[in-house]
């Protein structure tokens, strides 16, 4: 029954496989470039949105999806739109003075003042776009890599955002261990949580507008979660991010102005993570230790500047090119996918996340007022009333550690070795292994990495799900 299972909802998966990926849902170049999120305050449109809804030839077709649970004041699902008409957000319902510390942390400086950051927003690049490269700043940061031992392989950049056809030498070079063009990830790329039915609950493109609803709903539920967060919206929303540190929420890297980093240049990739870290700090006091891609857009060039920046990937799960736990929620802005596709697509990971060895990621945003509406309305709900019963964390929990290893300053170095020189990684799939009868296969020859060696051994054991007597296989083979 769950080899069935797992075939049914591959099927339900498909529709969604690359519903973040630049390649099949839209181009990044053109994402959101003449306004900003519905409701939002601030003037600029953030570099992480999509091309508006008005390009699309039609609405996407509603589907019928079934529901254990849902918030009883949500919105429903029909008026959940890329146009839909914008509601108020709530205010934060609390805020810290400077000089506070966090209660879920240990060892932390006292929480720094916003306000000159407030009041000067041009000591930061300006929005969305990728910082200049010849400030004092981030030649530096350029210093720094080249004097952190790490070697940074001499792979060309990719163009026309990243498409794998525009790449094609590229995305048939396995050595380069591309994930957007194969799904390639290293044994230091976090893609699964340690334990089986646990999700490490994520949201990038923030902070943003309608962030503090979800903030609220979170706190109302007991609930923590890693916040993958764009420099940009952090310069636009500094107090939204005091706030989640604050509560105990893990934060994250999610770059400047979320470009396909393979795109990039080494020193524009440098200046994409130097100046999300330098703000993060400004802000917290604090320095995190991952960072999640954006589009999942990574290559052994970005890993490589990644780790000698002291950055550890964070991807969502994937179980094989066509099934990956992506909900889809992003393109709701876009008109492209619709609430409800998003809910079955949502149904389909949690029918998955049964079926697998491990925990599992699974991509979602706080950028837009669609995606949190199905996050407090639909998601969560469904997940907290799951059964079997989910347990929902934070990614650096989610691996079995204190909170305090999620940031440069307050890792124990000596039981988790901080990441960057001397860790070593190997190739594998990226994929999540299956518990229906199909043969695992993990990647060969890696070295033991002192990041949690057992949970990162799990998430990039091969997939091979010859369950069903290859129904799976082919499945896909028709997709």
């Amino acid at each position: 029954m769950r080899s069935t299972s797992f075939v049914l909802a591959a099927l339900l998966s498909a529709s969604n496989v690359y519903a973040h990926d630049p390649n099949f849902a839209h181009a990044v170049v053109a994402r959101q470039a003449s306004s900003a999120p519905a409701g939002t305050s601030s003037a600029a449109a953030p570099a992480s949105g999509t091309a508006s809804a008005s390009a699309t030839a039609s609405s996407p077709s509603q589907v019928s999806v079934s529901l254990i649970s849902q918030n009883p004041t949500a919105i429903p699902l029909s008026s959940i739109t890329a146009n839909m008409a914008s509601s108020a957000t709530i205010a934060l319902y609390t805020t810290f003075p400077a000089g506070s510390t966090p209660t879920a942390l240990t060892g932390v400086p006292p929480l720094p003042d916003a306000s000159p950051i407030i009041a000067n927003p041009a000591l930061y690049p300006p929005l969305d776009k990728t910082p200049p490269t010849d400030s004092p700043e981030v030649m530096q940061w350029i210093t720094e890599v080249a004097n952190s031992g790490i070697s940074i392989p001499n792979i060309s950049v990719t163009t026309a955002a990243a498409a794998c056809g525009a790449n094609a030498a590229a995305a048939a070079d396995t050595s380069r261990c591309w994930w957007t063009c194969g799904g390639c990830t290293r044994d230091t790329d976090i893609t699964t949580c340690a334990d089986e039915l646990t999700w490490g609950l994520t949201y990038d493109d923030g902070p943003a507008f309608y962030t503090p609803n979800l903030l609220q709903y979170l706190n109302e539920n007991n609930l923590k979660t890693t916040f993958f967060t764009i420099g940009s919206r952090i310069l636009e929303e500094p107090v939204i991010l005091q706030t989640e540190y604050m509560l105990g929420h893990q934060l994250g890297v999610h770059t400047w102005s979320h470009p396909p980093l393979t795109t990039l240049t080494n020193n524009e990739i440098i200046a994409e993570f130097g100046w999300t870290k330098k703000i993060m700090k400004d802000l917290t006091g604090v320095t995190p230790n991952t960072f999640r891609p954006p589009f999942g857009d990574i290559d052994d060039r970005v890993r490589a500047i990644a780790q000698a920046m002291s950055l550890q990937p964070v991807i969502w799960t994937r179980l094989s090119p066509t099934v990956t736990f992506d909900t889809g929620d992003f393109n709701i802005n876009a008109g492209t996918i619709s609430s409800s596709e998003v809910v079955s697509n949502f149904n389909a990971i949690m029918n998955n996340a049964t079926q697998i060895q491990t925990g599992f990621i699974v991509l979602e945003h706080d950028l837009f007022e669609q995606t949190v509406d199905l996050a407090i309305g639909y998601i969560l709900p469904e997940a907290m009333a799951h059964s079997p019963k989910f347990t929902l964390e934070p990614v650096i929990t989610c691996q079995k550690m204190p909170l305090e290893n999620a940031y440069i300053e307050t890792n124990d170095n000596s039981t988790h070795p901080p990441f960057g020189p001397n860790v070593t990684s190997s190739a594998g799939s990226g994929s999540a292994t299956s518990t229906g009868g199909g043969a695992q296969s993990s990647s060969t020859g890696s070295s033991a990495s002192p990041l949690s060696p057992p949970v990162l051994g799990a998430s990039v054991a091969s997939v091979l799900v010859t369950s069903g007597l290859g129904i799976v296989a082919a499945v896909f083979s028709l997709l």
